[in-house]
């Protein structure tokens, strides 16, 4: 028996993403407000003597070769470290595949955190934060793990103090590409200059919601709707029970509500639980972190 350990790995929610331009490497300029939120993936990791990555999960719509992103974690480390032992990297998947929330870019960041912690390398952040660039866009924030602007391509980061409100999830049944929802992104519409200090001093004032909410954008929300038009049904259900504000999380499919307390989120939630119980959809109850 090795060294097991569990670890959580959150899902994130964007308050805010504006795409600037598209870049020569072939990824795109954002600004983005991130927040994780207290829906879990849980990972179970064994390391003990022998070489080989093995990672097993519990959603068939996971790939557990070498693309997935925990494993790529973990191998990139090793590389790094030039620590070569065997690694099983079980996930509980709770955070639904392919749908905006980060899922798979956590559970990179999660495996980083924890092996950085099991091999007591002592890693900075700022080092774990370009391992993590590597792997993918979002893994640098959730290595961060608090509310950030983000900027360039997702690695920059600069942390925020954000409200905890509540959150209701909506997540319609089917996935969505990242790369399909940036490909079909028109970016001949003119994007405004963000000035970064205001967004950040109007997003942590915490005195009304309603002006609060009022920042909430997503231009890649158009693009998905545009193919998926139960998104632009779900932000009406949202808005329905009481929602401050909704908003497609991403590239989509996930929609969430802002809920400013606990009471008010929880009798939304159970409305709408029972309004979709005969689809496909899955709603969660969730706080900002």
């Amino acid at each position: 028996m090795g060294i097991l350990h569990r670890v959580l790995s959150p899902a994130k929610i964007n308050l805010f993403l504006k795409v600037l331009r598209k870049r020569d490497d072939g990824y795109h300029d954002i600004v983005s407000v991130m927040q994780p939120i207290s829906l879990y993936d849980e990972i179970l990791m064994e390391m003990e003597n022998g070489s080989g990555i093995i990672v097993s999960c519990d959603n068939a719509n996971v790939p557990c070769d070498r693309t997935n992103l925990a494993y790529r974690a973990a191998a990139e480390f090793f590389r790094t470290t030039g620590i070569n032992r065997r690694l099983s990297i079980t996930i509980k998947k709770n955070i639904p595949v392919a749908a905006g929330l980060g899922g798979g870019s956590s559970n990179a960041a999660a495996v980083l955190r924890a092996l950085n912690e099991i091999t007591s390398q002592n890693i900075s952040t700022g080092n774990l934060i370009e391992i993590g660039a590597c792997i993918g866009s979002d893994v640098p924030f959730f290595i961060v793990g608090k509310s950030c602007i983000a900027r360039g391509r997702g690695e920059s980061l600069e942390p925020i103090e954000l409200p905890k409100f509540w959150y209701i999830l909506i997540n319609p049944g089917f996935p969505v590409s990242t790369q399909w929802a940036y490909q079909n992104l028109n970016l001949t519409k003119s994007n405004e200059d963000i000035n970064i200090a205001i967004l950040k001093v109007s997003l942590e004032d915490t005195v009304g919601i309603q002006q609060w909410q009022g920042l909430l954008a997503n231009d890649l929300e158009e693009v998905t709707i545009g193919k998926h038009p139960e998104i632009k049904e779900i932000k009406d259900a949202l808005s329905a029970v009481g929602a401050t504000g909704a908003l497609m999380s991403g590239s989509g499919p996930t929609v969430f509500g802002i809920f400013p307390d606990k009471d008010k989120a929880e009798e939304a939630f159970g409305l709408l639980k029972g309004a979709f119980k005969q689809k496909r959809y899955t709603v969660f109850l969730a706080q900002g972190l």
